[in-house]
């Protein structure tokens, strides 16, 4: 990581806390690569009901994961991913993908295949990188981190509005207290408090952040 030309912005943050739309507002201003990483989760996490797995069966959902061709790439703005050569699309979002991906992101050895593929962006291209270990295990050493929060109520309103009924309690809880790569505020991190911003105002907050940790801009 440390001999790439390349650098990553990390963005991380609970579920519905909106550090989505500030990374992809922020690769657009910036002209980066908006690297979405819960989408490679999700992907795997389809793919496993897909093939009518137990998600809390860790060694059935490895032996498929050895058989799974998982490729990541970008489209120029925001990354992609396909399982086997098919892309998943609106499918990620289903609700029971929201019910079983934290499980599926507790597996070690899933983080471990799905990480390598993180950092490899970096050998490609510039990133904008969102998720929950991104400023912790993915990129520890960028100088660019910003962890975005918002009160529990207003992210619950915001997971319903777009449909999705899974409680953010209950994700909050699971991603941070599995035992590797939980979310945390990683070291070196600025905390955003996205409750009441517009999209707008996040934005000029985290671009401030960003210059206040050295990114020319």
């Amino acid at each position: 990581m440390t001999s790439s030309p390349h650098f990553a912005i990390a963005i991380d943050g609970p579920a519905a806390s909106g550090k989505s739309t500030l990374a992809h507002q922020l690769a657009t201003r910036l002209g980066l690569v908006m690297v979405n990483s819960g989408a490679m989760y999700r992907a795997v996490t389809w793919q496993v009901l897909q093939q009518n797995i137990d998600p809390h069966d860790s060694a059935a959902v490895l032996n498929l994961l050895a058989a799974l061709d998982i490729q990541c790439g970008d489209d120029g703005l925001s990354s992609t991913i396909t399982i086997n050569g098919h892309d998943p699309g609106d499918a990620l979002r289903s609700e029971a993908v929201n019910a079983n991906v934290s499980i599926i992101a507790a597996i070690p050895q899933v983080r471990d295949i799905l990480v390598a593929l993180q950092r490899d962006y970096l050998t490609r291209t510039n990133v904008v990188m969102e998720g929950r270990d991104i400023g912790s295990v993915v990129f520890p050493n960028t100088p660019y981190k910003i962890y975005v929060h918002a009160d529990e109520h207003v992210r619950a309103a915001r997971r319903s509005d777009m449909g999705e009924i899974d409680s953010v309690a209950q994700r909050d809880a699971a991603d941070s207290k599995r035992a590797t790569a939980p979310l945390m505020i990683a070291s070196g991190a600025t905390v955003l408090d996205n409750s009441h911003h517009s999209i707008e105002g996040s934005v000029t907050a985290a671009l401030a952040i960003l210059k206040q940790q050295g990114l020319p801009l």
